[in-house]
Formats: C-alpha cells, structure tokens, sequence
C-alpha cells in the first residue's frame, strides 16, 4: 500500500491539472521540474520535499498521510522516465507502471496526477535550498525534543 501511496506521490512530482493551468509537454516538463527542489503535499495528506533529476532519479523526503516518521527516499536513475508523450514510474513491488498528467500552476508550481485519476493529486511548490534546510531542522529539533534529548 505505501508503494502505491508512493507512486501517487510522484506522480504528483510529475503531474498536474488545475483550472487555470498549462498542460506541460514531456519536454517542457523536464525543463520546469528537473534538478529543481520542490515540496509537495497530496490530497490525501502526504507531505515531503524533494528533487527530481535529470537522469530520472529521485532524492527527498516524506511522510505519508500526514503521520508517522519522515522517511528518507532515494530512487534510482531511469525511475522516472518519458514513455510516448507521458512520464511514468518504474517501482519495484507495483506490477503496473503509473503514468502522470503534469499542469504547470504558476511559476513556480505543478500538480501532478495519476493519469485517469484527477483525484489522486499533489501540489508541489519550487523551494529553494535555504528553504529545505530550514524545514529539515525544525522537523529534526522537534523529534529531538520528543524524546527528551
């Protein structure tokens, strides 16, 4: 199930669908999301930040619906790659490969979704690195903190 959870979440790392918002070309997609640190949160209340790069890996963290540990994520080149017009997911343990609908929101902004599920979404917002650290050691100093350290 988190596998699944998962690929939603990147398929909100790749994907979007807004109502006033720019369908994004597989190309164009590559130039507005590759290398750059996004976070995102999903509708069903996962949460994370993390960088997409060119070569189709993945880094970043997150936290499923909302609770429970932050988990460190690393996948390996060619996870996320073009097929035909559309980016899709290659994940162990899924046995189908999750494609993604990409709407560029704003500047700065996408939503991704699962394609044919416009309700299976994530919203996600460039960050820049000051941004991402700032938020990794508020989540640190608040675990430390919880267990009386």
């Amino acid at each position: 199930m988190k596998v699944l959870r998962f690929a939603v979440v990147l398929a909100g790392l790749v994907a979007a669908w807004p109502a006033a918002a720019q369908e994004m070309r597989t190309d164009e997609a590559k130039r507005f999301i590759a290398g750059k640190l996004y976070s995102f949160h999903c509708f069903e209340g996962t949460a994370g930040a993390g960088r997409i790069q060119h070569d189709g890996s993945v880094v970043g963290v997150i936290r499923f619906s909302g609770a429970g540990p932050i988990r460190y994520v690393s996948l390996p080149p060619g996870t996320l790659r073009v097929k035909g017009e559309s980016w899709c997911a290659s994940l162990k343990g899924i046995s189908f490969e999750p494609c993604f609908s990409l709407m560029k929101t704003d500047e700065y902004s996408f939503r991704g979704s699962v394609s044919g599920l416009g309700f299976a979404y994530c919203n996600f917002t460039r960050r820049a690195r000051a941004d991402f650290i700032r938020a990794s050691t508020s989540v640190g100093s608040a675990k430390t903190a919880q267990k009386g350290e």
